[in-house]
């Protein structure tokens, strides 16, 4: 009989240096209760005031404003990239990972009849901008299935043997937004390398969850958002490229830094409002100060592992069904629960049970991946057991209702 709510262990809410409710820090709203960190993160109640002060200085004097903000966005990109421990030349600044896979598509030269690799679990706006790269020389996107419990080495074989003498670009996910799970990024990109094939690592939800998302990494190209665990200001990604291909990479948009070495380049970008980058050095801080980076990943990790025991439990009395399944490679602050079968086989029907289920109070991600529908969990500082104890309690038997409903 799977565990249940009544064996999990729940761990101890997270509190401020003052004994405040880590909760208190952000300014999420208490109408809902909020278990989707990973789709849009949460901004520091400081650091929207932060970046509230900065754009009050942007309008109040502009032309002082735009006139330095050049070196201001390089101290930030600077403060950014050793968070997350690369050269600060290494290192731009873009809106999201999106922005950023996009930047490094328009930079590549791509013979005619070129394939890009994906895996099928790769986010749905990074594969729309691959087909449309392709389309310009006439080649196609080839999608590479892996298995959802698919060992480091399973995934590795799987990715690399697909690699052909087509093969232009291989884009894979750090960590996967459909299915909540790890990739070997670092042993892809060296085994592609081997054959002469750039990576460019997708790695929206790495920075922040992960403590060195840039270790041993071999990619030419890797982008990851603060805006989702590391809690800046939405807005703020960061594009890492190696050296043999740094100097091919411009802004989508063309400014007055066009003519500097990459990644200054980056630092200039018109009337754009870039107060987002300038506020989300302090976001990196603030949970380092009042919480501590490895003590938050830890409890994260913790709460997560509590919220599956809790919900999937609960999945699995009402449906006597498996629901917690096995991913093969687990991150720290996510988890994914299989949804009753008929639930959510297609984006369209995830996004509707989410908005079903967002009228009961519940902010959720769901998802679907071959034809099968998913709720991931995700937790952050704010979280504490007693919501996904609530979720269990109330969402779970509407969930289950609405699934005998189909």
């Amino acid at each position: 009989m799977p565990t249940t709510a009544l064996t999990a262990t729940a761990p101890a809410p997270v509190r401020d240096p003052s004994g405040a409710p880590a909760a208190d820090t952000w300014t999420l709203s208490d109408q809902t209760v909020h278990l989707n960190h990973g789709s849009f993160g949460a901004v520091p109640t400081a650091v929207s005031e932060l970046q509230s002060a900065l754009v009050a200085e942007m309008n109040s004097i502009p032309g002082d404003w735009f006139s330095a903000l050049p070196g201001r966005v390089g101290a930030a990109r600077a403060h950014i990239a050793a968070f997350l421990g690369v050269p600060a030349e290494a290192t731009a600044l873009v809106p999201n990972a999106s922005a950023g896979v996009s930047v490094v598509l328009n930079s590549l030269d791509l013979p005619a009849g070129s394939e890009i690799l994906l895996t099928d679990h790769a986010y749905g706006a990074v594969h729309m901008a691959a087909e449309r790269a392709v389309r310009r020389v006439g080649g196609r996107v080839r999608v590479v299935p892996v298995e959802l419990a698919a060992t480091a080495d399973e995934t590795t074989r799987a990715v690399v043997d697909a690699i052909d003498d087509r093969t232009a670009l291989v884009i894979v996910d750090q960590i996967t937004s459909a299915t909540a799970r790890l990739f070997p990024v670092a042993d892809i990109a060296t085994e592609s390398r081997r054959r002469g094939v750039p990576v460019l690592v997708d790695a929206a939800h790495a920075p922040g969850m992960l403590e060195r998302p840039l270790a041993d990494n071999a990619a030419d190209y890797w982008v990851g958002n603060l805006h989702k665990w590391g809690c800046a200001p939405r807005g703020t990604a960061a594009l890492v490229a190696s050296e043999r291909v740094a100097d091919s990479l411009h802004p989508l948009i063309d400014s007055w830094g066009a003519p500097e070495p990459y990644p200054v380049r980056f630092d200039t970008q018109g009337t754009i409002d870039l107060s987002s980058y300038l506020a989300a050095p302090r976001s990196l801080d603030l949970i380092e100060e009042l919480f501590g980076w490895a003590a938050a990943r830890q409890y994260m990790a913790d709460l997560a592992d509590y919220a599956e025991t809790v919900i999937g439990g609960a999945f699995e009395t009402h449906t006597g069904e498996p629901a917690r399944v096995d991913v093969g490679m687990p991150v720290p602050a996510m988890r994914l629960l299989a949804l009753p079968g008929g639930l959510a086989t297609t984006p369209a029907e995830a996004h509707e049970l989410r908005d079903r289920v967002a009228a009961l109070g519940f902010q959720t991600a769901m998802t679907s991946w071959r034809g099968r529908g998913y709720l991931r969990l995700s937790a952050h500082v704010y979280n504490v057991a007693g919501e996904y104890d609530r979720f269990a309690e109330v969402a779970v038997p509407h969930i289950v209702a609405l699934a005998r409903e189909t």
